[in-house]
């Protein structure tokens, strides 16, 4: 009897919190996710409380004393988290092309190939590939703008090439996939020739780059920040990690190598990072557009490509 008529005192000294953080209904439940998270949050505050089950049905109690306090902060947690978490960003629809990649891929293998070979044309006997295509900083400045593009296509090697496949192909299937292949190859080489040309105007005019390398951190860029913009809401304070992410791969592979042109690698990363930021401005305003279009912009990818190396063959022959 002493007991029971102690627990009685012990329990007036502590009062249920309305679940509505309004005065009445105290004897309804609280969920339990949202009694844990209040008592998180009154711990943080140096409040104390304690749940118990009332006629199956959990409450949150607090001493007497405390009861003011812990509604005003329990009310400012809530009104603080009222929208969180925000609803899942709209599912994007994705395109199976994994196929315009691959044969991509295959054409610039086989172009390297035929940059192998002793070829007569257009007045060379034979072409030299790398003196009419390489992104040479004073000849790109005084006019030879194709050379932003050529420069993207040329391989000092096997292993040269094999490795921008290999690190390309991850990021132009996935890029393909969330931009449609015309858009994606377009704003890849856009972002190459972009790096090209920032990277001939801080280099010394004697300064030679060639490689895909520069177009695949572009696309990287690329990748990141539409990823960041897509799902910015929902991530929050996490919003930079797609960039974050990026940055560190940058580092991580774009940096090391003796013949490593760094800053090739960070100009064709920056060059996708702005692209991304326009390309989304553009989705957003005008929409994905009909399907004409991704076609319309994988036809002017490939023909900055031709047009590029006929300007350098016929120039220059």
């Amino acid at each position: 009897m002493l007991e029971e008529k102690y627990l009685k005192i012990e329990k007036l000294d502590w009062v249920p919190i309305p679940p509505g953080l309004k005065d009445g209904l105290v004897d309804q439940t609280i969920p339990k996710r949202q009694l844990k998270n209040w008592e998180l949050v009154l711990h943080s505050r140096q409040i104390p409380c304690r749940s118990e089950k009332y006629h199956n049905k959990w409450q949150l109690l607090v001493p007497t004393n405390q009861y003011q306090n812990a509604c005003q902060e329990l009310i400012l947690y809530e009104t603080e988290n009222r929208n969180w978490p925000p609803p899942p960003p709209v599912e994007r629809k994705l395109r199976e092309n994994t196929a315009s990649t691959i044969w991509t891929f295959i054409l610039l293998a086989i172009f390297h190939h035929i940059t192998q070979q002793q070829i007569n044309l257009f007045g060379h006997h034979p072409v030299n590939w790398i003196e009419l295509g390489d992104a040479h900083a004073e000849k790109i400045l005084q006019g030879e703008w194709w050379r932003l593009i050529t420069a993207l296509t040329l391989h000092s090697g096997g292993l040269h090439l094999t490795s921008n496949i290999v690190l390309g192909g991850i990021f132009m299937v996935r890029l393909c996939r969330v931009l449609g292949s015309g858009r994606a190859w377009f704003l890849v080489i856009c972002s190459g020739a972009l790096g090209n040309l920032l990277n001939a105007l801080i280099q010394s005019p004697d300064h030679h780059s060639i490689g895909s390398s520069t177009a695949v951190f572009g696309a990287v860029g690329l990748l990141a920040t539409i990823n960041m913009l897509h799902f910015r809401s929902h991530l929050r304070q996490r919003w930079s990690l797609p960039i974050a992410a990026a940055i560190g791969l940058l580092a991580l592979l774009g940096s090391s190598g003796e013949n490593t042109d760094i800053g090739a690698h960070l100009f064709g990363f920056l060059a996708g990072v702005g692209l991304g930021f326009t390309a989304k401005y553009f989705a957003r305003r005008f929409g994905s557009g009909p399907k004409q279009i991704n076609a319309g912009l994988a036809i002017l990818a490939a023909g900055l490509v031709l047009g590029a190396w006929w300007l350098a063959l016929t120039v220059n022959g």
